[in-house]
């Protein structure tokens, strides 16, 4: 079965525990799952090690699978999971709605760390654009990427204010499921404070990162500048 179903069911899932749908904080067990999302157990099995995995969910041994009370406790941040997905589904906030207001897109020639990044020839020429991401009116990211023009040629203003990813997936057919992440904090910038309403001594979240199709294809490359109260990075650790 295609990767997008387990994919589905496990953001489905999610968006339950966002709900409260489960009581006792106890999930219904794998084949009752399958049953219920018309799936193969393997799909199913799937999505649950991906939760697993994230911390969103842990299984005990004989008594079965339970959400994580600390994933609930910080469910308003920032989390992206390295699959398909971009900002637009790995950000959570219940209750407000997110947006995107685009500040700047164009074409323009690869520069020699832009071409270098994403495998381009020195006269190639990308995408570059620039978006604001707002929960309700309080803005909380800028995005800065560039995409080979020659991967998304018919990319445009109405694509850029909604998921990018997503219509990768859905319009072209292909997935991003890598990506290399560097997650640093500065002071902010004049346009930080500008744009993400900072004081001149309050700090930005800065995650830059290189974004890969499923065939290994470098597809984007980008910096991401978070107001420092939705900046969180959550991992979780087996000690075996």
């Amino acid at each position: 079965m295609a990767d997008y179903v387990y994919r589905r069911v496990m953001h489905d899932i999610k968006q339950n525990i966002m709900a409260g749908k489960y009581e006792g904080m106890r999930l219904p067990d794998e084949r009752s799952l399958a049953d219920y999302y018309q799936v193969s157990r393997t799909s199913m099995k799937r999505a649950l090690e991906l939760l697993e995995r994230q911390g969103i969910v842990f299984k005990k041994r004989g008594s079965g699978t339970f959400i994580n009370p600390l994933y609930l406790k910080n469910q308003s941040m920032f989390r992206y999971e390295g699959s398909n997905l971009g900002l637009t589904d790995s950000f959570t906030a219940p209750g407000k709605k997110q947006s995107i207001k685009l500040l700047d897109f164009r074409a323009v020639k690869a520069s020699p760390e832009t071409a270098q990044d994403l495998f381009l020839n020195e006269n190639d020429f990308v995408y570059q654009f620039k978006r604001l991401r707002l929960l309700d009116d309080q803005p909380f990211l800028i995005e800065e990427g560039f995409v080979p023009i020659k991967i998304a040629p018919e990319l445009n203003d109405d694509i850029l204010q909604g998921s990018l990813f997503n219509y990768l997936q859905s319009d072209q057919g292909q997935d991003v499921t890598k990506s290399y992440l560097t997650i640093t904090v500065e002071p902010s910038s004049a346009e930080d404070q500008a744009q993400l309403q900072l004081k001149a001594t309050e700090p930005v979240g800065v995650m830059s990162g290189i974004f890969f199709l499923a065939d290994g294809t470098p597809f984007e490359v980008s910096t991401m500048r978070v107001h420092y109260k939705y900046m969180r990075f959550n991992t979780f650790v087996n000690l075996n």
